[in-house]
């Protein structure tokens, strides 16, 4: 099964041009260890991320979006693991590494943000004392220069630092998410991971947040890479996108130019499932189905059975990535060139 060929990815423009990838995912693969088998749910995904590069990852629920993430950040659980390909970050190879060589990585150059900050954050300690632990693991000593970075990554948040006392039951929602972005940026990472931070919070919170990460990550340059199910934020806030499907990239290109001009079916059904705030107004259309079983035997596209646009060769043929003009997409319709018309257009 193909992964995504990085000599084709689009390419960052600008300053960045020039600089090498943060973030190097080679061919990676992720299998659970399940009675009946192993079940791949990342097959032999790459791409590489660029210094203060925003790539958003989207796709339904158990399309590998967490768990690709998971493994970046080295945090997979058994039955989950890694069975092939390389995480290489800032020019050193991730997969194999001990929990003590992770340990001086996690936080100080590499951090999370999980998906509910209510359960990432320690309910019995104050944000001040969890702030403390972090900066402490990584060989701060100094109160007073542990007090005043915190007090300092809070306001960058937009949160006064006298809640560096409150609990988190304390904080809103908002505010307890933009306290774990805080604890992400303690020491200036040079790569920042979420996990749709923004699942829990009202429309008005999210838009709020995501301007402040946007923020922060033109003040401080650090890489971004944001797992989301809301299509409206990443079409706003990332430059790169890619859309998974059954724990495969289904289409990957700069995310204007995805959101302009989707390719893939599965893509194009993402992009009529929420509504557009100017044009015509259009229904929705959504996607029928559900997204596959992935412990059974596949044969032909994982899409068949939900495409539109299904052919007699997609039952039996499991598509590459073809390059078409600046974006690559897993689908036959596109197996015979570049020049981004599907085949019968």
């Amino acid at each position: 099964m193909a992964s995504v060929r990085t000599d084709a990815d689009p390419q960052p423009s600008g300053s960045r041009a020039g600089a090498g990838p943060v973030l190097a995912v080679r061919d990676l693969s992720v299998a659970y260890a399940m009675d009946r088998g192993a079940v791949l749910a990342v097959d032999r995904v790459s791409f590489e991320l660029y210094p203060g590069e925003f790539l958003g990852i989207v796709g339904e629920s158990g399309c590998g979006k967490s768990t690709l993430l998971f493994a970046i950040a080295h945090l997979l659980a058994p039955p989950a693991a890694v069975i092939g390909g390389n995480i290489v970050f800032k020019g050193e190879n991730m997969v194999g590494l001990t929990d003590d060589q992770l340990t001086t990585i996690r936080w100080r150059e590499l951090s999370v943000v999980m998906q509910s900050a209510m359960n990432a954050l320690n309910p019995v300690k104050s944000i001040g004392a969890q702030f403390k632990d972090a900066m402490k693991a990584h060989g701060v000593v100094s109160d007073d220069e542990i007090t005043a970075r915190s007090a300092e990554v809070l306001r960058m948040v937009g949160i006064d630092p006298i809640h560096l006392k409150s609990y988190p039951h304390q904080l809103s929602g908002g505010m307890r998410q933009r306290s774990m972005i805080a604890m992400a940026l303690l020491f200036t990472p040079d790569l920042v991971i979420m996990d749709e931070p923004t699942s829990a919070l009202d429309v008005v919170a999210q838009r709020s947040l995501m301007v402040q990460i946007k923020t922060l990550q033109a003040e401080l340059g650090f890489a971004v890479v944001f797992v989301t199910h809301d299509m409206s934020l990443v079409s706003h806030f990332s430059e790169r996108l890619m859309v998974m499907y059954a724990g495969q990239v289904a289409e990957w290109g700069a995310t204007r130019d995805v959101f302009d001009t989707p390719r893939h079916p599965y893509s194009i059904g993402l992009m009529g499932a929420f509504p557009s705030i100017k044009g015509e107004r259009v229904p929705l259309t959504g996607i029928p189905g559900r997204p596959p079983d992935l412990s059974r035997r596949q044969h032909g596209c994982w899409f068949v059975p939900r495409c539109p646009k299904v052919m007699p060769a997609c039952r039996e043929t499991n598509p590459d990535l073809y390059p078409v003009r600046d974006a690559l997409v897993r689908c036959l319709l596109y197996a015979g060139g570049a020049d981004g018309k599907a085949a019968g257009d």
